[in-house]
């Protein structure tokens, strides 16, 4: 097999380093690695030349934080509804969704598992880098417990066997079992239940969840082998339990205090706020089915959010980005964007979403900037993402979605 080369020429290229953006420059890539970034650039023989005057490329966006085989703002409801084959061909269609939406690496925080990365890796499904984390870690009665007041059973054997599936585990030695079995299972990471959430039927949103044994049972469980935890949680008391117990990142974090954000900074532990979850499901959720009692809950978590994000970002902590959609609401993914971009501004949010991301996930050194050896995941937008960020939402303006130098769209 010969060498490929393709040469982005004219673009205005948003690096995710940092850096100033470089007008009118030219972007090399060979065999799938991004091999020079340079402002002019001479031509390069035998290569695909793909004019990207007027527009702006940047690395491929990764998003920390979706959930691809949630089909229903209810979560489990598709576990009654679809039988498991059907439910895997829509997982499918959800997780080309989302690489035609300019994520080429997501980490699926619950409900995906190795056999979904494993058939996007193989080609046999088009999608983005899968980072999965299996079965979420629950409490009894805890935020992955999905059981009514008026329900004995557990694991019942209901339904599909894929996806969002009950993972109730007590006590060190059940988190420990829970932990071990999920690593079997082909995980990347363990996804832990530190507090109470708005989706979960019996819990309030500022409980506390797992004690600080069985969350550091989590954590030296995963580090054993070598990967990491990430642990839902809202407050600030849920927030210092499992920053303490050495969790990787916390999700969501809505309700942030300021001497928590610097006890984060301090640790290096990532927040992955997801914000557009929240204000698309006051918008959309009655409509489509969410609970009224879940509404309630929604109310006291969505303003509250940027209010965290911006202790977060005064403290100095490690800010990724997520978004959380369930069902049919993830067609608003990069919407997320946007709303981050209230505090952080549209250049921080980027890099939150590309750099930060990577960092996050381990692979600071294979994607996440626009650099030389670095693997060609690039996007090409009509228009400057710096000057309005709700363009990368417009997916008639991503006019080259590349993945490993492969294009999955390419419009130019």
């Amino acid at each position: 097999m010969g060498t490929r080369l393709q040469v982005f020429r004219h673009a205005r290229v948003i690096a995710c380093t940092g850096a100033d953006p470089l007008d009118d420059a030219t972007v090399v890539v060979e065999n799938g690695v991004i091999r020079d970034v340079a402002v002019g650039g001479a031509p390069v023989s035998g290569a695909d030349v793909i004019d990207c005057r007027g527009r702006t490329l940047l690395p491929g966006l990764i998003d920390a934080h979706v959930h691809v085989c949630s089909l229903d703002v209810e979560v489990g409801r598709e576990q009654r509804d679809y039988p498991t084959s059907l439910l895997a061909y829509e997982i499918a269609a959800v997780i080309r969704q989302t690489l035609d939406q300019g994520y080429t690496t997501i980490r699926d925080a619950g409900g995906a598992d190795w056999g979904m990365k494993e058939a996007v890796a193989r080609g046999l499904i088009p999608g983005p880098r899968m980072f999965v984390s299996g079965r979420p870690l629950s409490q009894t009665g805890g935020h992955g417990d999905s059981r009514s007041r008026a329900e004995d059973n557990v694991g019942c054997g209901c339904g599909a066997h894929i996806g969002m599936v009950d993972n109730i585990a007590d006590g060190p030695d059940g988190v420990r079992r829970a932990v071990r079995e999920q690593l079997r299972r082909g995980a990347d990471a363990i996804k832990v239940m530190a507090s109470g959430g708005v989706a979960s039927p019996t819990d309030k949103l500022d409980s506390l969840q797992y004690t600080r044994e069985e969350l550091a049972a989590a954590v030296d469980e995963a580090a054993r082998a070598g990967t990491y935890v990430l642990a839902h949680a809202y407050s600030s008391a849920a927030i210092r339990n499992a920053v303490e117990a050495g969790v990787h990142s916390i999700e969501h974090g809505n309700f942030l205090d300021e001497e928590t954000a610097r006890l984060m900074a301090e640790r290096g532990t990532f927040l992955v706020p997801t914000f557009v979850a929240y204000e698309k499901l006051h918008e959309q959720g009655r409509q489509l089915g969410f609970a009224p009692e879940k509404l309630a809950k929604l109310d006291d978590v969505l303003g509250a959010g940027l209010d965290g994000l911006k202790r977060a970002h005064d403290a100095g902590v490690r800010i990724a980005s997520g978004s959380d959609l369930l069902g049919p609401l993830a067609v608003h993914k990069t919407r997320e964007l946007a709303i981050k971009a209230q505090i952080l501004g549209a250049h921080e949010t980027l890099v939150a979403t590309t750099r930060t991301n990577a960092e996050l996930l381990g692979i600071a050194e294979e994607v996440g900037t626009v650099e030389p050896d670095k693997r060609a995941d690039l996007l090409v937008v009509d228009g400057d993402p710096l000057a309005d960020i709700a363009v990368l939402a417009d997916l008639d303006r991503i006019n080259v979605i590349m993945k490993a130098g492969e294009f999955h769209k390419r419009e130019l």
